[in-house]
């Protein structure tokens, strides 16, 4: 099932759950990652029915290579099996859509229908650090987009009941997003991402944010790799209406 949002104003967001695909345990069933084990086919097959599922052709979806930084770059057509090294994409082109893996990190979306561009970005806790939001809302800001005028989703993720982390770690990364500072609902050291990302977006003048709630980790029908360990990938999409 594909969770789609229509804004009504020329942006479109769209959020995965793991049903609907032909992949087998334990990927099942609509993996949407390559590289965690599963088979390449039933990737292209996931991929393919979720476009599909979306009006979009499957050539008009931009996947990333993720590695948990702050890149981002400027596309105007998939990358193909050759993707770089990205966490961050922006784009002008009209109906090329932007997609993020994850499966507990937290996927953010953004869009400036005015101005024409749309940006994805993959905020695990190292890239929430490391600044992969700020540098997205940049890089959208150099080419028009209007930060107050931004359009935000922030898709399933992984809680700050559930995210337990050293208090090490949590100290780190609240020393950089006092926001993400959290405390499980045992009792632990805990990180919220999805805090984080909020914050830095309101750093920047964005008040137009749904954020999901959804928490991968609690919820059997979403892939996360903190219960699982070898799972699949959800995707969220984010793409401008054109031709």
């Amino acid at each position: 099932m594909i969770d789609r949002q229509d804004t009504g104003s020329g942006a479109h967001f769209a959020f995965t759950d793991r049903w609907g695909g032909v992949s087998a345990a334990p990927y099942e069933a609509l993996n949407l990652g390559g590289g965690v084990g599963d088979d390449p086919a039933h990737v292209r097959t996931n991929r393919t029915r979720a476009a599909a599922t979306l009006g979009l052709p499957p050539g008009n979806v931009v996947w990333m290579h993720q590695v948990h930084g702050r890149d981002v770059a400027l596309v105007n057509r998939p990358f193909g099996e050759d993707a770089p090294p990205l966490d961050g994409i922006v784009t002008m082109r009209p109906s090329l859509a932007l997609a993020v893996l994850t499966a507990d990190c937290t996927p953010v979306l953004l869009a400036d229908p005015v101005a024409g561009v749309a940006g994805a970005a993959h905020a695990g806790r190292p890239g929430l650090v490391a600044g992969v939001v700020p540098a997205l809302v940049e890089a959208m800001a150099e080419r028009g987009a209007v930060p107050e005028r931004l359009i935000a989703r922030t898709g399933p993720a992984v809680c700050g009941r559930c995210y337990e982390v050293p208090a090490e770690m949590r100290e780190q990364v609240a020393s950089v997003v006092p926001e993400a500072y959290a405390t499980t609902s045992w009792g632990t050291p805990a990180v919220d991402v999805a805090a984080g990302v909020r914050a830095q977006l309101a750093g920047f003048g964005v008040t137009t944010l749904e954020q999901s709630t959804v928490c991968t980790v609690e919820s059997r029908d979403h892939f996360s790799y903190r219960r699982e360990k070898t799972t699949g990938r959800l995707a969220s999409y984010v793409w401008l209406e054109g031709n």
